[in-house]
């Protein structure tokens, strides 16, 4: 998209910086070596997301065995490959490779089993997977998926050259790959080069979080440097962030409506209490997901 002209100000109180959070270093799948960035102890703090891996090495022994056949039920899967090459299989019978820059948008919903597979047997792997809740009404939906491609996303431009990549919800008048009515996640990739802000509105309730993967910015005066989550706070009053680059720099901005409802999660299950878990386990054991 062509860039346009954006007033220079759109947001009158920033929110703050409440904490920033270092990710736990930690393996998954086959033994693929990430960074749990969103662990389940900020659940309730982050609702409706439920947690953010980052993943990121050229050495193909941390990646190369991959995520195998696993199970899912009630929640969504968003996987943002930054660099390489993931296939994905599932039992509905969908299939499709990631590639550099692609997004899958993958609703576990009632269930199914899945595989993701690298491609490569060189070079980086590199990208995010964030979990989405689902409303307790939605949590037993049929399984749905998209994959969405580089060249499909949504771009805008700022005047100042801030480069915005919309996968979910709505910027500048910019809408997204994906939208949700319950959950309303936005979810921002952005690319600011060295000496510039960029400005994003905000719902009041909506939690929010940046993560810096490359350079560092400048939250409302709070440095945010490579690799940290920062949770901005829900002041009153407050209606968006700023964020400040003296350097060039690269984040994802993710901010979405709380559910506020009970959250039961055993591994690759995420249902409301006990009893449905129970039942997770069971439909699994008897093969009945997917």
């Amino acid at each position: 998209m062509t860039p346009n002209a954006l007033p220079s100000t759109i947001v009158s109180q920033p929110r703050r910086v409440e904490r920033l959070i270092v990710g736990h270093p930690t393996s998954d799948g086959a033994g693929v070596k990430l960074t749990r960035v969103l662990t389940q102890d900020l659940q309730r703090r982050l609702d409706p997301f439920l947690m953010l891996d980052a993943f990121g090495s050229e050495n193909p022994d941390d990646y190369i065995a991959g995520f195998p056949n696993h199970p899912h039920r009630g929640f969504e899967t968003v996987t943002y490959m930054i660099a390489g090459r993931m296939l994905h299989r599932d039992s509905a019978g969908h299939e499709g490779l990631l590639q550099n820059g692609d997004v899958q948008w993958m609703t576990a919903g009632s269930g199914l089993i899945h595989s993701e597979i690298p491609q490569q047997e060189a070079g980086v792997m590199e990208g995010f997977q964030l979990w989405l809740n689902l409303p307790a009404r939605d949590k037993m939906n049929p399984p749905w998926y998209r994959d969405i491609p580089q060249a499909e996303l949504p771009r805008f431009t700022t005047a100042e050259g801030v480069a915005v990549t919309v996968i979910a919800g709505a910027s500048h008048s910019v809408t997204g790959a994906v939208t949700r009515e319950t959950t309303e996640p936005l979810y921002l990739d952005l690319h600011l080069p060295a000496g510039t802000r960029f400005e994003q509105a905000l719902p009041a309730g909506h939690n929010a979080f940046v993560y810096v993967y490359r350079g560092a910015v400048s939250l409302g005066g709070q440095a945010v440097p490579m690799q940290r989550m920062a949770i901005l706070a829900n002041d009153p009053g407050a209606d968006g962030v700023r964020i400040e680059a003296s350097a060039d720099a690269k984040l994802l901005l993710i901010a979405g409506r709380p559910l506020n409802e009970p959250i039961a999660q055993y591994g690759p299950f995420v249902m409301n209490s006990e009893a449905e878990i129970y039942q997770a386990i069971q439909d699994f054991r008897a093969g009945k997901l997917g």
